[in-house]
């Protein structure tokens, strides 16, 4: 794998400690700047709406630069998002500092992914994909704990801080190790947007959603169901998120190779899986040691999920990819709030805490169904090439009814049932 990828998994890694490490300083936010700790909560909504606002926009906007300058570009604004954060003097800025570092996430995913996959040779994109994803699982076992750790000992502002001093080492990882990468010139907003409103575009982003909120259904309530069904100490709760992010590196590691090798096989099984392991969780959450083995499988399976959707969004807007590959960003934090909504919808409801595990594998199942019809319309008009990657220079098409080929970066990537 080229050492360019590095430079994306250390900016996944960035990306996901400040995303996820609100959620254990609410307590500490909350103290220091007099507010209550549901209030403190929107911190966390303000985040998501920036990843669901910026994904499209600075897409959309960023369309003809050059790859590296983009890149640079977004990890820049994340830095200066965290920066403010760090420095907020009140609640109100703190918020609209979150908001600014949610708004390239997205958009960095979206570039980062087809950057990745143009690194490659065929056949290893989604392996490439995988690897910068790497860095958002690795983020989740030593990230959040770390600055969580960090900002209960010396202040929430010094875990911004040090999130800020990340994403400079980022910043200088994608300058010296991104190859230049030409924009494609052909790109344009028009383009993009042609290619997002494509049917099995729209069905992917739609897998994603019903999908993802099924973990999000379950990890949003996680903390709570160890301690309350489970019967775990409140200090033993870190421990087990940490497993819950072991399982998602480990989902990470195999979802290349499998997606590699069959992308629909490979999100009917993990979506199949998620929903037969969610169930599964009802019971398991009675018992300590089956608790925790099933939080790591969660993790695995949920985490395998990730690669093909982006992978297959990527494949079906295959004349500009890099805006359906950030929209699948947005897609996923809709999915961790619609999750922990209908989640949080159960819980009030009174149907106990492990109600939520119900809901999520309700919602996996409906993902994968959305999935099963999006590969059934497919077959029916299927291209038999699909690309991942342009690069902005050469392009021949053929199409006799039979074959089409494009010709990106020396090596056309084919679709058939391995890719999608």
């Amino acid at each position: 794998m080229p050492l360019a990828l590095l430079a994306l998994a250390i900016s996944a890694f960035g990306i996901g400690t400040t995303e996820f490490v609100m959620m254990g300083l609410l307590p500490n936010v909350a103290d220091d700047l007099g507010t209550s700790v549901p209030t403190a909560g929107y911190l966390v909504s303000a985040y998501a709406l920036g990843v669901v606002i910026g994904a499209p926009l600075l897409t959309a906007l960023g369309s003809r630069i050059p790859r590296k300058r983009m890149l640079v570009s977004l990890m820049a604004l994340f830095t200066v998002g965290n920066l403010a954060s760090a420095l907020a003097p009140t609640f109100g800025l703190l918020v609209a500092g979150r908001l600014l570092a949610g708004l390239p996430h997205g958009a960095f995913f979206g570039v980062g992914a087809v950057v990745a996959a143009r690194l490659v040779r065929e056949g290893r994109q989604a392996r490439a994909v995988a690897t910068m994803f790497l860095g958002l699982t690795i983020a989740n076992i030593i990230g959040v704990p770390a600055a969580t750790l960090l900002g209960q000992q010396l202040g929430w502002r010094a875990t911004f801080l040090v999130v800020a001093a990340i994403g400079l080492v980022a910043m200088a990882a994608l300058a010296r190790l991104i190859p230049p990468l030409p924009a494609d010139e052909r790109t344009g907003l028009g383009r993009e947007l042609r290619a997002l409103g494509d049917r099995q575009v729209l069905l992917g982003l739609l897998t994603t959603v019903f999908g993802f909120a099924g973990i999000f259904a379950v990890y949003s309530y996680l903390a709570s169901m160890m301690t309350e069904v489970t019967g775990f100490a409140e200090g033993t709760v870190p421990l087990v998120l940490a497993l819950f992010g072991i399982g998602m590196t480990l989902g990470a590691l195999a979802a290349g190779p499998l997606t590699d090798r069959a992308l629909r096989p490979t999100l009917y099984g993990s979506l199949a899986a998620l929903a037969l392991v969610l169930t599964a969780f009802h019971f398991t959450a009675q018992v300590k040691w089956a608790a925790l083995a099933t939080v790591v499988v969660i993790g695995a399976v949920g985490f395998l999920t990730t690669t093909p959707l982006q992978m297959l969004v990527m494949n079906k807007a295959q004349q500009a990819p890099t805006l359906a590959a950030a929209s699948n960003q947005s897609a996923f934090n809709l999915a961790n709030a619609g999750g922990a909504w209908v989640g949080g919808l159960a819980l009030a409801a009174g149907w106990g805490w492990t109600s939520p595990t119900l809901v999520g594998a309700v919602l996996a199942a409906l993902g994968l169904a959305v999935a099963l019809v999006a590969g059934l319309l497919d077959r029916g008009d299927r291209d038999p090439s699909r690309i991942v990657a342009r690069s902005g220079e050469t392009e021949t098409e053929q199409i006799t009814g039979e074959t089409e080929t494009e010709q990106v970066t020396g090596a056309a990537v084919p679709a058939g049932d391995r890719i999608g």
